[in-house]
């Protein structure tokens, strides 16, 4: 279900049924010349698609805006958009505390960009990520007031966690990949495995005539055929089916 065609009735039966709510977060950045600047989202708003009628969720309108960097190449006549983390940072938390305002507890936020080491992070999910952190302790003092988890009725707190009762549960990030999805099917730039990817997700962001081995990291993406990118799409499938239905408790 797309948020921004949501009435309010369908709002508060998704808040009673605590059910999840994603945001696409992704970059517009140069990937060869072969493929579009929208693939680090594309591949998560396409996925989700193929979800929508599997599963429930919300998916919220995709952000585009991360910061992309300019290590693959300068934005001039290439395309690249990059913002930077201190601009992120305070559009995420008035993101999520809006959210939480309207009494969402089960949000998703999945990336693509850069997220092959997304323990350590990058700009992107890590300012989403301190946003997602810091507004969740912002709207508990906001709830119970400054002390909350030294009161009393915050004794059994660490007991809770134990039974999923955690309110840093409420907002999630994740990458599109996984590490073990990964580990089977190496991440690139503009390779193999995203070419593939986007084959079978969004073909009309593929322009294999215009396709360029001058760049080191695009050479693989003539390996690439639509069904190596099933084969992804459908790992890709299997691991978000099983996030997106995992109970958030809070």
């Amino acid at each position: 279900m797309r948020y921004e065609l949501m009435i309010p009735k369908q709002i508060r039966q998704a808040i009673a049924d605590n059910i999840p709510v994603v945001l696409p977060l992704g970059v517009l950045e140069y990937h060869g010349e072969h493929l579009c600047t929208g693939v680090d989202t594309l591949v998560i708003t396409e996925t989700l698609a193929q979800l929508e009628s599997e599963i429930p969720f919300i998916m919220l309108p995709a952000f585009y805006y991360g910061a992309a960097s300019y290590a693959v190449e300068g934005p001039e006549a290439n395309g690249s958009i990059h913002n930077r983390p201190e601009v992120l940072y305070p559009f995420a938390s008035s993101l999520f505390m809006n959210l939480l305002r309207i009494g969402f507890r089960n949000i998703h936020v999945i990336v693509h960009h850069q997220s092959e080491n997304f323990a350590a992070g990058m700009p992107t999910d890590l300012s989403f990520k301190l946003a997602a952190r810091q507004t969740i302790f912002d709207f508990l003092e906001k709830q119970s007031g400054e002390g909350w988890w030294g009161k009393a009725d915050s004794a059994s707190y660490y007991e809770g966690h134990e039974h999923g009762d955690n309110p840093f549960n409420w907002i999630q990030a994740y990458p599109l990949l996984s590490d073990t999805i990964q580990s089977e099917y190496p991440i690139d730039h503009a390779g193999k495995l995203e070419t593939g990817l986007m084959m079978a997700v969004c073909p009309e962001g593929v322009y294999m005539d215009h396709f360029s081995d001058e760049k080191w990291y695009t050479q693989t993406a003539k390996e690439a055929d639509l069904d190596y990118g099933k084969t992804v799409l459908e790992r890709v499938k299997n691991h978000l089916r099983n996030k997106l239905t995992q109970i958030a408790k809070g």
